[in-house]
Formats: C-alpha cells, sequence, structure tokens
C-alpha cells in the first residue's frame, strides 16, 4: 500500500494557477473542452438504452466508445446520475477508451423504486449490466456512494475476468456511520438530519447541498460556479424521493470492511483532504489500510466533488493509474 499526497503547489505546477477565469461563477475549463477525437470513428459508437434487471427495474446506461476498448465504468454517488461523469465520459472516450455509465436504480432515468435501494441489489443490478454488455477487464471508477457499489461489486462479482482495477474517489468505505467499532464515525443524528431535510423540502436541500460543502463553494474565496450548483439540482430532482430516502441508510450505514479485504485486483482511493461530505480521516485513511492493493492519493485543500471542481487534476491521476 502506498500513500502520495498532492499538494496546492502540485496543482499549480500542473498549471491551474494559470488559468484565468471567465467570471467568477466558473469552475475551472478543462484543457479538453475540444478533444480532437484519437478513438476509430469506424468502430467508436455512442449510445443509451435501459436495462430491465431480474426484478423488472428499468437501469438507464451510456455507453460510448470502440467495443474492442477497455471499458471505464462510472459509478455515481448519491442523489446524482450518470450524467455528474460527463467530464470523465469524454475525456477517456477521447483517450480511446470505452466509458459507461448508469443511473442508479431510484435514480436519474431508471426506475424510481420503492424496494431495493441498497448496496447487494445495487451491486446485482451492475453485475446484470457488466453481463449484458458483456465487460470483460474492465476499469471500475465510483463517487462517494458510487464508491460503496464499486467495492460491494468487486468484491462479489469481480472475477473471471470482468475487473482489471478499481477507483475509489471521495468514497463512502468502510463506512460513515459512528459505531463502537468505528468511534471516529458521523453520529446517526447527521444522516437523520438528512432524512428529515428530504422529506421536509427536497428541492430545497438539494439546492443547499451542492451550493455549500459538496463543492467546497462554501469556503472563502471559492470560485462559485451557479451551474454545477443547477446542473446537481437537476440530476437529484430527477430522481425518486423514496429511493433517496432509502439510500441515506445504503451510503450511511453499510460496513464495507470485509469488501475492502476481498478485493484482489489494484485499487486507488483518491480523496480531498477538505472533503466536507466524507471525512477523509475515516473514510479513505481507514479503508487504504483494508485493501491489498491500494495506492492513495491525497489532494490538499480539494473538496467532495472535486472531479468536478479540478478535473483535469482527477482526470490526470485517473489516467495514471489506468496506464500503470
Amino acid at each position: 500500500m502506498t500513500e502520495t499526497t498532492v499538494t496546492r503547489r502540485d496543482v499549480m505546477k500542473a498549471g491551474l494557477g494559470l488559468i484565468v477565469l471567465a467570471s467568477a461563477t466558473s469552475l475551472t475549463p478543462s484543457a479538453h473542452a475540444t478533444p480532437t477525437p484519437t478513438a476509430n470513428t469506424e468502430t467508436t459508437t455512442m449510445t443509451d438504452s435501459f436495462l430491465t434487471t431480474t426484478d423488472g427495474t428499468r437501469i438507464f446506461y451510456k455507453d460510448w466508445g470502440s467495443k474492442d476498448a477497455q471499458p471505464i465504468v462510472f459509478h455515481h454517488g448519491w442523489p446524482l446520475s450518470a450524467d455528474d461523469w460527463d467530464n470523465q465520459m469524454l475525456h477517456f472516450l477521447d483517450k480511446g477508451y470505452r466509458v459507461i455509465a448508469h443511473d442508479r436504480r431510484g435514480h436519474g432515468r431508471s426506475t424510481q423504486t420503492a424496494t431495493g435501494n441498497e448496496m447487494d441489489t445495487y451491486a446485482a443490478d451492475v453485475a446484470e449490466l457488466a453481463e449484458h454488455l458483456d465487460l470483460r477487464n474492465a476499469i471500475h471508477v465510483g463517487h462517494s456512494t458510487g464508491g460503496g457499489e464499486v467495492a460491494r461489486y468487486v468484491a462479489h462479482y469481480g472475477s473471471r475476468g470482468r475487473v482489471a482495477k478499481a477507483v475509489l474517489l471521495g468514497a463512502v468505505p468502510p463506512i460513515m456511520l459512528k459505531t463502537e467499532k468505528n468511534p471516529g464515525g458521523l453520529p446517526i443524528e447527521v444522516f437523520d438530519g438528512f432524512r428529515a431535510a428530504l422529506v421536509a423540502n427536497r428541492a430545497q436541500f438539494f439546492r443547499d447541498v451542492p451550493a455549500g460543502p459538496f463543492y467546497g463553494f462554501n469556503r472563502p474565496g471559492a470560485q462559485v460556479s451557479e451551474g454545477a450548483i443547477q446542473n446537481w439540482w437537476r440530476q437529484g430532482m430527477m430522481g425518486g424521493a423514496k429511493a433517496h430516502y432509502d439510500c441515506i441508510k445504503a451510503f450511511s450505514e453499510t460496513d464495507f470492511t470485509e469488501d475492502l479485504k476481498a478485493i484482489d485486483v489494484p485499487v486507488l482511493v483518491m480523496h480531498g483532504d477538505d472533503d466536507q461530505i466524507v471525512p477523509i480521516a475515516d473514510s479513505a485513511h481507514l479503508a487504504i489500510k483494508l485493501l491489498k492493493k491500494g495506492t492513495l492519493v491525497v489532494y490538499e485543500g480539494l473538496p467532495h466533488g472535486m472531479a468536478t471542481t479540478h478535473p483535469d487534476i482527477v482526470n490526470a491521476g485517473l489516467l495514471e493509474f489506468f496506464k500503470a
């Protein structure tokens, strides 16, 4: 297990500090905003469709790129959708990968499910999708709740050549909730507060989270993007209130300790040390100790939603791991 800390100086060296923002409400522009396609256009396809699972749930997914290319499967956080990975999907499609992202059941365009809104079923849905698309040698990248989904899927279904590597980005494992075995976790009252806010006024709650701690926009001097806030709200409001309510228990109370121990493929753990949603001390710093082949990279000063606020930095880290 190895650990790397990416400091603000490293970020500056990467050129982030040289970018002139068009306005105070803009995110850092991607260096790949107008990519030159490198994939074979004769074999590249961009499709979206639905998979109907064994229990009748319709799972929406995007599948872009050559079927002969190595697949990357992106797993989104709560309460978002596959659209949260747009930057990464475009970036890695340009790099010649096959990129796939799905809307978890109850989220986005998938069925607004009343049942099955827990990690075992989430992972089973991914297994059905991987089989449906016949994915081999895939890299699974999960953010936040999606990181828990990746851990459960890879541990239980990652054999027989399905999975090559995994990434946990600002991810919830091993467990968020404070328990006797996890004294550094967050108290149940925090998650009860989430549930109460969702029931009282989901629309306002889904505006307050991205406007504040999710992207670190509540920090002094933060470059606030109203577009990112509205896009988070849009994705959240597409999903089902019941599924979102249930998922709070799934991401906060599920214990992934044994999943992390069971994973035998290389895993990159990426986390910002200013993550206000999933504090690093009780997530990445514990997860790395449980992984057989884990590498931890800590990004100084970056928030929970760093794949959106700092895509060039995150994408570079991902690509280095993919090629290693």
